[in-house]
């Protein structure tokens, strides 16, 4: 499955575009950083490549088709999962509560959300720290927990937007090491990122200046 950027534009106000004429190709198992300072674009790019947002001009495909407005919501439910910068957890619950919330949301079983929740903890090698209530782990285990909760849902389309914006070195290298394990072979990666060290584990880097693609 592909997910196609074409022609891409937008402005948040007339006249002040946040990107300009931006094409990009990702295919099923890809990993794609989105590279550039802040101001780049990357962050909003990746939002209109989630459905999130709609270009003020060009249009997303996906599987080569244009989907309409009425579809975006189901396609990201069904479709496409988040890490962002900023660790989003429900407090007073476990890390499997956690990792397990999406795949209730969808409609999945208990049982079914607790397995394969249980499942991506354990990629995210926190396999051990599923009854563990998430006021007792550190940052970098809540941003684990965090993939583990996108990956259970088996998207084909993971997108993270500074993933380890908010972390120590040490403590990305551990997040990032956890998002490659736990992602599934045909999921695609789109990575949003100023951090070269998260880029250059990626197959391809596309960078962003300014709203305009300088390489990809």
């Amino acid at each position: 499955m592909s997910l196609t950027a074409e022609g891409i534009g937008h402005a948040y106000r007339p006249g002040q575009w946040v990107l300009s004429e931006v094409s990009l190709d990702v295919q099923a198992g890809e990993s794609v950083a989105l590279l550039g300072p802040s101001g780049s674009g990357k962050t909003t790019l990746l939002s209109i490549l989630g459905l999130l947002q709609t270009p003020t001009h060009g249009r997303v495909l996906i599987d080569g088709e244009a989907r309409s407005a009425r579809q975006a919501g189901r396609l990201r439910a069904e479709l496409f999962a988040w890490v962002f910068q900023t660790v989003n957890t429900l407090r007073r619950r476990t890390a499997l509560d956690n990792a397990a919330v999406g795949l209730l949301a969808r409609g999945v079983g208990r049982e079914e959300s607790n397995r394969l929740a249980a499942e991506a903890l354990a990629a995210v090698g926190l396999g051990e720290m599923g009854a563990v209530p998430v006021e007792r782990l550190s940052g970098g285990e809540l941003q684990r927990v965090c993939i583990a909760r996108a990956v259970a849902a088996r998207p084909r389309f993971l997108l993270a937007d500074e993933p380890t914006g908010q972390l120590d070195r040490s403590t990305s290298d551990r997040v990032l090491e956890a998002l490659w394990a736990a992602r599934l072979p045909e999921t695609a990666l789109v990575i949003a990122t100023h951090d070269l060290d998260a880029a250059s584990r990626c197959d391809r880097v596309v960078q962003l200046v300014d709203g305009h693609v300088m390489s990809a």
